[in-house]
């Protein structure tokens, strides 16, 4: 069974990615800042990273840096989950490092087709 490490700062949506992940047997662990989602990936090493662009801490761009330059690297798919939808955004954090984009509000439909899209499932 796959996990996956998600990092977002808003309770509503941990629940609702959380629960769609579980129900698509996938273990989870949860984050509600940059840097503790940051220190999660370095400890457990997960399956993908869901992350959400605006924290309270550090914006996700700069979480997505310091995994990308960590021991992790580019072993770990990185999913950004993001309410920007300013044209440009998409194509900026996948140059940036992402390796997937999902737009918020999520369709709880297709964002499990979405994630093994990108996971390669």
């Amino acid at each position: 069974m796959k996990t996956a490490l998600i990092i977002e700062d808003n309770e509503d949506n941990m629940r609702l990615i959380t629960l769609l992940l579980e129900k698509s047997a996938y273990l989870t662990l949860q984050a509600f800042t940059g840097m503790g989602g940051y220190e999660i990936a370095l400890q457990k090493k997960p399956d993908f990273i869901i992350l959400d662009i605006q924290l309270p801490d550090i914006e996700g761009t700069e979480v997505l840096q310091k995994i990308r330059t960590s021991e992790i690297g580019n072993s770990i798919p990185v999913i950004a989950m993001t309410s920007y939808a300013m044209s440009g955004d998409r194509e900026r954090l996948l140059a940036a490092g992402c390796d997937g984009y999902i737009e918020k509000p999520i369709d709880p439909e297709r964002v499990i087709a979405q994630i093994r899209s990108v996971i390669g499932e």
